[in-house]
């Protein structure tokens, strides 16, 4: 009977606890049945009002610095007002609001939306503590605006070295054209600026960085409900340029308010040391998009404050080119000291009654090589250039770059002219005359070049070793690069030819040479040449009158020198636009640059 009692209750709490776990496994069946079948659709729609979204993490740009590592181009971060790109197109009556409710002027002028962009558009990028309190106070106002803290470009030497710098301005359509075409939009995704000029644009790859990402999730009302994973951005690289920014103010300092260029190069490994173009401007105000009318201001037609006159300036080289006629005529053992010649002022072309004057009335006397370079006689080279012939003469020209881009490592550089009987043809259908061969040793004519090639020629001929393109790149993240080696045919010189022209060079600076003044009072020996490039052609028997001559036509005013004249350690090439002589007004500019680094030595 107890067995009986026994088995039976057993069976029955087998029987309760059966029903028990039957109820617990139907609980959790019951509830998921609730929510999938019952609240299906329920909870599709609000599972569809959650997203996943990318936030791209623009990089920070590499910083500029010198030789010396002063900042030339920097970033700070500021707070940018910015818009939710769905509402761009109510930006202008935004304006108004921000405008008459919190006296925040932005300027939508230029301004375009493109999908680089992030989920919003910044419209203005530097706020004051003012304006920030201001919007945060009615932000209520303004639901499709918000505050976010980004990186500017800054750049703390202002308008000094601006065209070496360059600026960087909003990505446009053509910059995306262009970046789809080289397969680079992923390396700019929330980027809003690109680099749009001088090593801003040259070094753009390196400068630029990698962007990294959010990867968020966010409800219908794009509110951040959790990070899902993040990838950190990869900052750009930091480089070194050759300049020397202590040399560079004093060269800016000197040039003051003239127009022109200066470049200073070292002669052992081409380095730049020092590269003003006057007029220049604040690269500043390109980063949140230029004015209409401040870009006019830049480009005004007599000040072209945007061109860059080192390697896009085009000027005759005037009598700075006689070094190198020289070379050519002694190469071909065409006047050689100690041939001499008398100048009576004056060179008449051989069976014709044209003359051609010199710039002294009454001429030098007796001129050989060496004296024709250090009184920069043009009768001498009128009658040497007739003697030689355009095709040699242009063979030398050809052996120290001119009429060719040096390919220096910035954008925008011109090729320059050395003209031809080809050239001429081509050009205007004319033959070529015996009295164009006259004026193309003296560096008129048709004859164009740039500052640069003029200091690299210079370089060439202070070390005529020298194998390295000029360049601009020092080192990279603190790595030192290796200098590119032009690879060409080297054209020999005698250490005889080059003595000719080295001597009448120093000469230059000593009595009776053009420049003797600025040999003076120098601890040093320098090897120059000064020269002086007409504007405008003058009518027959019209004299040249600096004094009622506009501005605009007065002749230009250059000036090569190399220091020392032993073991040259800097070469400098001035070109003052308009300056006149260029002994006088070029010559002095190079001359405290060269104290500086020589002498001062206070870099």
């Amino acid at each position: 009977m107890d067995n009986y009692r026994f088995k039976y209750f057993f069976k029955k709490r087998i029987q309760i606890l059966f029903v028990f776990l039957i109820i617990l496994l139907l609980i959790p069946l019951l509830k998921i049945f609730y929510l999938q079948i019952i609240q299906f659709d329920r909870f599709t729609a609000l599972s569809k009002n959650n997203s996943i979204k990318i936030i791209p993490i623009p990089p920070k740009r590499g910083v500029i610095l010198d030789r010396n590592n002063i900042i030339l181009a920097d970033n700070k971060l500021v707070h940018s007002l910015e818009i939710d790109r769905a509402f761009f197109s109510a930006l202008p009556e935004i304006q108004l609001r921000l405008k008459d409710k919190l006296n925040i002027d932005i300027d939508i002028a230029n301004k375009k939306i493109s999908y680089l962009y992030e989920n919003t558009v910044p419209i203005s990028f530097n706020l004051s503590e003012k304006e920030i309190a201001r919007f945060v106070a009615h932000q209520f106002l303004f639901p499709k605006l918000s505050i976010k803290q980004r990186f500017i470009r800054d750049y703390p030497q202002g308008k000094s070295s601006a065209h070496l710098i360059g600026f960087i301005n909003r990505i446009n359509d053509k910059d995306i054209n262009s970046l789809e075409k080289e397969n680079l939009t992923n390396r700019y995704l929330g980027s809003t600026h690109i680099g749009k000029s001088g090593t801003e644009k040259f070094y753009e790859n390196l400068i630029h960085g990698t962007p990294g990402f959010k990867e968020i999730e966010v409800d219908a009302k794009q509110n951040v409900i959790r990070t899902l994973q993040e990838k950190k951005p990869i900052p750009g690289k930091a480089i070194n340029l050759t300049i020397d920014y202590r040399l560079q103010k004093i060269a800016e300092k000197a040039f003051g308010e003239k127009k022109g260029a200066l470049v200073a190069i070292n002669p052992n490994n081409s380095e730049v040391l020092a590269y003003v173009s006057q007029p220049t401007f604040n690269p500043a105000l390109f980063t949140n998009g230029i004015s209409h009318e401040a870009w006019s201001n830049l480009n005004d037609k007599d000040s072209r404050a945007m061109l860059d006159r080192v390697v896009a300036g085009l000027y005759p080289p005037g009598s700075t080119l006689k070094p190198f006629v020289a070379l050519a005529a002694l190469k071909n053992d065409i006047r050689k000291p100690p041939y001499s010649i008398f100048d009576i002022g004056y060179f008449k072309m051989p069976r014709s009654s044209k003359v051609f004057r010199d710039w002294k009335k009454g001429g030098h006397g007796t001129v050989d090589m060496i004296k024709a370079i250090a009184v920069s006689c043009d009768t001498f080279f009128y009658g040497l250039g007739l003697e030689l012939g355009i095709p040699k003469l242009n063979k030398v020209l050809d052996d120290f770059n001119f009429g060719k881009k040096t390919e220096i490592d910035i954008d925008g550089e011109k090729s320059g002219l050395i003209a031809n009987k080809t050239w001429k043809k081509k050009k205007f259908n004319e033959s070529w005359y015996a009295g164009e061969t006259a004026i193309t040793a003296i560096g008129q004519g048709f004859t164009l070049v740039t500052p640069l090639q003029l200091a690299n020629a210079t370089a060439k001929l202070a070390n005529p070793s020298l194998s390295i393109k000029p360049h601009l790149l020092l080192s990279i993240d603190g790595i030192q690069q290796e200098k590119q080696e032009v690879k060409e045919k080297k054209q020999s010189y005698s250490d005889e030819t080059l003595k000719w022209v080295k001597t009448g060079m120093v000469n230059v600076t000593k009595e009776g040479g053009t420049a003797a003044f600025l040999g003076r009072k120098s601890d040093y020996q320098m090897a120059s040449k000064t020269g002086t490039a007409q504007v405008f052609g003058l009518k027959k028997d019209q004299e040249y009158n600096e004094d009622i001559l506009p501005d605009k036509l007065k002749d230009h005013a250059l000036f090569i020198t190399y220091a020392p004249a032993i073991d040259p350690e800097i070469v400098i090439a001035v070109i003052v636009e308009n300056g006149g002589h260029g002994g006088s007004v070029a010559g002095p500019i190079a001359k405290e640059v060269l104290d500086a680094y020589l002498i001062n030595k206070k870099l």
